[in-house]
């Protein structure tokens, strides 16, 4: 097996055997969170195997039992936010959505293995790709609301053609899928036992007949149990449809579900502001004609949350900083977040565009 040209001190391994380009995310220690560096590496050994004669076909994966990737640098996000630094943060949005359209585009079949925790960012890198592999092990979720934020690296795009309103119910509330949730909510498209990857990894390196990646993958495919939202779907779906969230909130306090009630309480914990935008701006990507337009309008909205908005500041130094899980929201109250004002973030126009 090759390595490929990276610095020393890459945290992310590259090497190809066998026409299989492997990339590892090798942050163990940070659950593989993606730093700019990393998307860097990753965007330029994509670019380089995507005309390679020797590359058929890609493989992502991420070092570590705790998962493949927990999301992206957000304490970097916070520094930058604190110091005014604008174009950092713009610069960093831009080269990961990048990223993502890259995946979905790619001119090579990739296949990413969702193996353990696998969130936001992550999301990004595992949720375009062609052949997405899930474990027991693998928990999935866009959780940006808890931190004050709305979904993106295109996930409003995933969130958009859920099935039903789950959808709006994932991205409001940053519930976790198990392996069999992601796959019914298509975050994710096949089941395979995590002591059963390096044996899958394995073939798809000497591709061994059947050659194709899928018909591979499909000997190592295995029948899951249907998950807690496939059972939930009546009553999200009553409550998630509702014009706003005060009327969600509402619908959930009246339904007879034993989740209900508990699912009311968890959104009134969180950003009243970003659930308001992360409400439309999933609606709004149902509209719109692909990813990289939802990217775009995520690159809007984030820009609008990092230099405009309190709450992206307030939620990362909640969790992340200070640790003291005790946000103030401004505004407090669902109640007092004016009407207009997921409007005015879809609208937002950020002075550098997204594509070149």
């Amino acid at each position: 097996m090759t390595d490929a040209t990276h610095a020393p001190d890459s945290r992310v391994r590259a090497r190809t055997s066998g026409g299989l380009g492997h990339l590892t995310l090798d942050r163990p220690e940070a659950i593989n969170a993606l730093d700019l560096g990393m998307i860097r590496d990753l965007e330029a050994t994509l670019d380089a195997w995507s005309t390679h004669p020797d590359v058929q076909l890609v493989l992502l994966d991420g070092s570590g039992e705790r998962g493949f990737c927990a999301g992206g640098d957000v304490r970097g996000l916070y520094e930058q936010i604190v110091a005014g630094e604008a174009d950092e943060t713009g610069g960093f949005f831009r080269e990961e959505y990048a990223l993502n359209a890259r995946l979905a585009e790619y001119p090579k079949p990739v296949v990413v293995f969702a193996d353990g925790i696998t969130m936001g960012g992550g999301i990004g890198l595992a949720g375009h790709a062609a052949i997405r592999i899930v474990t027991e092990r693998s928990r999935l979720a866009m959780p940006e609301t808890r931190i004050g934020f709305t979904p993106d690296v295109g996930g409003t795009w995933l969130l958009a053609h859920a099935p039903g309103r789950l959808g709006e119910y994932l991205g409001l509330t940053g519930a976790s899928m198990t392996a069999s949730d992601a796959i019914y909510a298509g975050f994710a498209d096949h089941f395979v036992p995590s002591d059963r990857l390096s044996s899958l990894a394995e073939a798809l390196e000497t591709r061994a007949d059947p050659s194709s990646p899928t018909e591979l993958v499909l000997l190592f495919d295995e029948s899951v149990e249907p998950g807690r939202l496939r059972a939930d779907q009546v009553w999200i779906d009553d409550a998630f449809s509702a014009d706003t969230v005060a009327e969600i909130i509402g619908r959930l306090r009246a339904s007879d579900a034993d989740a209900a009630s508990a699912t009311a309480d968890a959104l009134e914990q969180l950003s009243p502001t970003a659930l308001s935008v992360t409400l439309a701006a999933v609606r709004a990507a149902r509209e719109l004609p692909d990813l990289r337009a939802a990217l775009a309008q995520e690159y809007a909205l984030g820009m609008w949350f990092a230099t405009t908005q309190p709450d992206l500041r307030e939620g990362i130094r909640a969790q992340l900083v200070d640790k003291d899980r005790n946000p103030k929201w401004n505004p407090a109250a669902i109640a007092d977040v004016p009407s207009e004002r997921p409007g005015e973030a879809l609208a937002h126009s950020p002075r550098i565009p997204l594509w070149s």
